[in-house]
């Protein structure tokens, strides 16, 4: 493993608050992607680049909304590995916002997580390349490029220098969120551009309610089974409801 010797032995990061304060750091399993079904400790950070029309979690970036000195909590990553390790999760989800605007902070938690025997999940959405450390104890990268669904500009959405580098990494698996039969076009057209594998590409549904999940997964099956993707759901939507720290 090639250490980042620059990382310090410790760091701070912004991490978003649950309804009642305390940072959103939590047990649970994982909803979406390969590992679905998985229990996992799940650590929610704050900030994010992109503006998605539809984001479950604009408590984490809009400000205009929110407030963010009531959303925000800033935690040492020693804070963070020890209330991970109260969870008693093995696999942990780092997830946001984007977790990759702190990624330099990310290194001195990712080294502590690992020291306890964690196994590291980061959900980004691909717009920027992590660092050698993030890279070296990051287990699996679920990637989650926008569609043109989600509101935002191409240039801030497809960034080919990232999506290459993630591309390249067979523990990368890409999801996509998808409204309309028509987005899987725009799924194949960035699959084929940078080489993504039909069985490391996941469509899932959009939606915040069973109802709205169900609908949309009827036909999002069938385009799965044509074109040799996975599908995927939102399980703790199905489980619980749209709701913070599920």
């Amino acid at each position: 493993m090639t250490l980042d010797v620059t990382a310090p032995a410790t760091s701070r990061l912004k991490l978003s608050r649950l309804p009642n304060g305390e940072p959103e750091i939590f047990a649970s399993v994982q909803g979406e992607g390969v590992s679905a079904g998985v229990p996992s400790a799940f650590v929610r950070l704050s900030l994010c680049n992109l503006r998605c029309s539809w984001c479950d979690t604009k408590y984490t970036w809009d400000w205009e909304r929110y407030d963010s000195k009531r959303e925000i909590v800033t935690l040492g990553s020693d804070e963070i590995a020890r209330r991970v390790q109260e969870t008693g999760m093995r696999n942990v989800v780092i997830t946001g916002g984007e977790p990759l605007l702190q990624q330099r902070a990310l290194g001195p938690l990712a080294v502590a997580l690992k020291g306890h025997g964690r196994r590291i999940e980061v959900e980004t959405n691909g717009t920027m390349e992590p660092t050698a450390l993030l890279s070296d104890l990051t287990d699996q990268w679920n990637v989650s490029p926008k569609l043109a669904n989600s509101g935002n500009a191409p240039a801030e959405r497809d960034v080919a220098p990232a999506l290459r580098w993630f591309a390249a990494r067979p523990h990368a698996y890409f999801k996509f969120v998808v409204t309309e039969p028509g987005d899987i076009d725009e799924v194949r057209q960035l699959s084929g551009r940078y080489g993504i594998p039909a069985e490391r590409v996941l469509l899932m549904p959009e939606g915040r309610d069973a109802a709205t999940l169900h609908r949309r997964s009827v036909w999002l099956v069938e385009r799965c089974q044509e074109q040799g993707y996975r599908f995927t759901t939102r399980l703790h939507v199905l489980l619980w409801g749209d709701q913070r720290g599920r």
